[in-house]
C-alpha cells in the first residue's frame, strides 16, 4: 500500500443526477477523513459514460457541494477530458500483451453465470466490434480495509478477464479511476461499500501498470426502506435545498459519530470544523442503523 505520508483523497460523483444522502455520506466521510489528517481533498468528475449522464447534473453537483460547505482543494479533474491518458494506457497494456480483444455478446457471459470464461484470450482477434480484457494472470483477490479487515469479493469476478475499453468505445469505469488515482496521487479512497467488488479489480490494474495502491475505506451504505441503497437509479430524493445543518447532523450521525446538541446553532464552517477535530473512525458502524435508513428517505421531503 502507499506510504506517501502527505493524505490526499477525493470524491468522484458520476454526473447521472443530484446528490442525494447517500452521495453525501461518501462526500462528507472522504472529507473528514482527509481534513482530519490535514490533507487534501480532491473533487473529480467522472463523465465518461454520455448516455447515463443528465445534462446540468455535474454543476448542481458542484453547487451542492459547495451549500454544504464541502471545499475541495485544486482544480476539478473532469474524466471527459482524460481520454488521450486513458489511451495511453491502453496501449502500455497492449504493446506488452497484458490485454486482448474480446467480440463474445453479453448473451453469451449471461450463459456462463455472468463470469467471463477468457474465450478470446488465445485468439488474437483485431479491434473491430471488440472489446479490450485485461489478461488477468495475477489478480489481486482480497485486500485491507482500513474500516473492515481484510475483504475477499467474489473470487471468480476477480480472476476475471475484465474489460478495460468498451465495445462501444467508452472508456472503462475501473481503467479510469485507476489512471486518475495515480495521476492525482491518491493515498486513500474513501467510498461507500457498494464499489467494495471493483476494489480487487482495480488493485490487478495498479499492480500491472507498476504503480502504488492506495489504501481503501469502505463506508456504510444508506439504504431505503426495501434495503435497496439509495442511488440516483432508485430516484433517491436529491439533497433538500436550505440550510445544510441539519441534514450535516444526520449524516454525522448516520457515521457514528459525536454530535452534541449545541452543534445545530453552530454555523455552517464551525460545525464542519467540529466535525473533522472530533472525527473518529472507531465510531463508524459497518451498516446503516433503522433509523438513520429512514431518515435518508425521507430527507428530501423536508
Amino acid at each position: 500500500m502507499n506510504n506517501t505520508s502527505a493524505y490526499i483523497g477525493r470524491f468522484a460523483p458520476s454526473p447521472s443526477g443530484e446528490l442525494h444522502f447517500g452521495s453525501l455520506i461518501a462526500a462528507l466521510g472522504s472529507y473528514l477523513r482527509a481534513r482530519s489528517q490535514q490533507g487534501l481533498w480532491r473533487v473529480r468528475i467522472e463523465d465518461i459514460d454520455p448516455p447515463r449522464e443528465v445534462p446540468g447534473a455535474a454543476q448542481r453537483i458542484l453547487q451542492q457541494l459547495e451549500q454544504y460547505g464541502l471545499h475541495w482543494d485544486g482544480e476539478i479533474l473532469w474524466q471527459s477530458q482524460r481520454h488521450d491518458a486513458y489511451r495511453a494506457a491502453l496501449r502500455w497494456l497492449n504493446e506488452r500483451h497484458f490485454s486482448y480483444y474480446c467480440t463474445c455478446p453479453r448473451s453469451r457471459i449471461q450463459q456462463l453465470g455472468g463470469v467471463y470464461d477468457g474465450h478470446c484470450r488465445e485468439l488474437n482477434q483485431g479491434p473491430d466490434n471488440a472489446a479490450l480484457r485485461l489478461k488477468s494472470t495475477q489478480p489481486a483477490c482480497l485486500f485491507q480495509d482500513i474500516l473492515r479487515g481484510e475483504v475477499r469479493p467474489d473470487s471468480a469476478l476477480a480472476r476475471e478477464d475484465f474489460i478495460i475499453h468498451r465495445r462501444d468505445g467508452l472508456f472503462a469505469y475501473n481503467l479510469a479511476v485507476v489512471v486518475d488515482d495515480h495521476y492525482q496521487g491518491m493515498t486513500e479512497v474513501v467510498r461507500g461499500a457498494d464499489l467494495i467488488a471493483p476494489t480487487v479489480r482495480q488493485i490487478t490494474l495498479f499492480q500491472r501498470f507498476g504503480w502504488p495502491v492506495p489504501n481503501y475505506l469502505h463506508l456504510p451504505l444508506a439504504t431505503g426502506p426495501d434495503g435497496n441503497k439509495l442511488s440516483k437509479q432508485n430516484h433517491a430524493a436529491p439533497l433538500p435545498p436550505g440550510d445544510p445543518r441539519p441534514v450535516l447532523i444526520e449524516a454525522l450521525h448516520f457515521l457514528g459519530q459525536p454530535v452534541s446538541e449545541e452543534w445545530q446553532d453552530l454555523t455552517l464552517t464551525a460545525l464542519l470544523k467540529q466535525a473533522v477535530q472530533q472525527w473518529d473512525l472507531s465510531g463508524v458502524p459497518l451498516t446503516a442503523s433503522a433509523n438513520h435508513v429512514q431518515y435518508a428517505t425521507n430527507s428530501g421531503k423536508q
